[in-house]
């Protein structure tokens, strides 16, 4: 059976705005059996079973290669009546893990592989209440927006039925595994900078879903910032040029508990500026890790032991949906750094990774463009483009092939690396390639001091 023959995309309003948040709620009956949600979305998702969270993160995609999760969620179910809520962030906006695309939710639930329940018109839905929708603070232009959550907002009401959507997708399964999402990561020390500002220290470079908990005696806004160092003054780097590396919470009066499911943190250093005093109980986040086995490696000497343990520390953060380029600033996919990344899995990882490489590979791949190169990043609504990139994508092709073998696979790519081949070939003149021209081109050389091109030039 096709995935959602059976359900509708729907969105809350028919007006959707860009850095949107709406909430999706529907009951259904169950008396036993192995049941699985198939879940989609433009643009990521938080899914609550009966109260329970169950699963998150939309998989980076395309309308025309658009990801659809599975997740089983038979033990949150009872005997009954049960619920599920599904939190849904439009971001809208390109950025450079984002291709924008129309707003929508999709889902069906399945118990011993037939359909007990599809998303539709009389799915009830409402624009968050909690979460701010139209914001559009960003974290960087290429990580995209941060959030804020007002839990004096909480309610039970405002639902009413959802509206259809027209999204037209050719739909694919999540190509590697969900993510781990472990317990909350221990504070290594809290320290008062102030009365209303505290800094708490992780101990390490740590990536995950933002945690705050603590109690206050009165209602205010807390704005929550992270950074991997600190300053001279002892303070988190959270305004850095146009960036803005912080959420806000607004608390009600005494104990207040909040995880975010959505945007991943990269840091080692937590800040927590308040209107007025606040008793901490935790700030941090819950890790997520992608769940591979490291190869048994023998290295003699212990700085060197250190040393490849930093590294493939260092690896195993930078992988999200995707190899990301770092954890903080962009969280992006490039092909020129995914690649150096792949050849590293392949040595330090159990079966070189390849599913995931291989995952990796596929949505640099369905990136189109007007010309035969690839976009900066993967997915990306930004035509920018760095010309050298797109020849990295065919050394990563072939380096997939050596290690993995997978003929069919590659060849299934020709006409993709083809295309790059003949767009470098029309820059050939007196036997050399020109630097390619043009507002969206980005000359970047690692033998050049800095980007040659007509980028932000003028």
């Amino acid at each position: 059976m096709e995935p959602f023959e059976n359900a509708k995309w729907i969105w809350y309003t028919s007006e959707p705005q860009p850095d949107s948040y709406g909430e999706f709620y529907d009951r259904f009956s169950y008396d036993g059996g192995n049941a699985q949600i198939k879940l989609s979305c433009d643009s990521d998702y938080t899914l609550f079973v009966n109260g329970y969270y169950a699963a998150s993160n939309q998989y980076g995609d395309f309308e025309h290669y658009k990801i659809y999760d599975t997740i089983d969620v038979t033990r949150f179910l009872d005997n009954g009546e049960n619920q599920i809520e599904i939190l849904v962030h439009y971001v809208g906006v390109s950025n450079s893990r984002y291709r924008p695309a129309a707003a929508g939710l999709i889902y069906e639930l399945l118990v011993d592989g037939k359909t007990v329940l599809a998303s539709a018109e009389t799915t009830l839905s409402r624009k968050s209440p909690s979460y701010s929708s139209g914001r559009q603070v960003k974290v960087t232009s290429q990580l995209g927006f941060s959030f804020a959550y007002d839990a004096t907002k909480e309610t039970d009401g405002g639902y009413a039925p959802s509206v259809c959507v027209q999204k037209t997708c050719d739909f694919f399964p999540r190509p590697i595994k969900k993510h781990d999402v472990l317990e909350r990561v221990s504070m290594k020390s809290v320290k008062s900078i102030g009365a209303c500002d505290l800094l708490i220290d992780l101990g390490g470079e740590v990536v995950g879903l933002p945690v705050l908990e603590f109690v206050t005696a009165r209602t205010q806004k807390l704005t929550v910032a992270w950074g991997e160092h600190v300053e001279n003054d002892g303070r988190v780097r959270m305004l850095v040029g146009g960036r803005n590396f912080s959420y806000e919470y607004t608390a009600t009066e005494g104990h207040n508990e909040f995880n975010h499911y959505m945007l991943r943190l990269g840091c080692r250093y937590i800040e927590i500026f308040s209107e007025s005093p606040i008793e901490l109980i935790y700030a941090g986040v819950l890790p997520q890790v992608y769940d591979v086995d490291e190869r048994p490696v023998k290295i003699e000497r212990t700085l060197d032991r250190q040393i490849y343990a930093v590294c493939v520390n260092t690896l195993r953060k930078c992988m999200m949906e995707h190899y990301v380029d770092c954890p903080w600033r962009e969280q992006a996919l490039y092909a020129f750094d995914s690649r150096n990344q792949m050849l590293c899995g392949y040595e330090c990882f159990e079966g070189g990774n390849a599913e995931y490489v291989k995952a990796n590979l596929t949505l640099i791949g369905e990136d189109r463009r007007d010309d035969g190169l690839l976009s900066i990043c993967a997915p990306c609504g930004d035509k920018l483009a760095i010309p050298s990139f797109s020849l990295y994508y065919l050394m990563a092709m072939k380096e997939y092939l050596v290690h993995t073998g997978d003929k069919d696979f590659v060849l299934r790519w020709i006409p993709k690396m083809k295309n790059i081949i003949e767009e470098f070939m029309h820059q050939c003149r007196d036997g050399l390639i020109h630097t390619f021209e043009g507002e969206k081109m980005w000359n970047f050389y690692d033998w050049t001091k800095s980007a040659q091109g007509t980028l932000r030039q003028g």
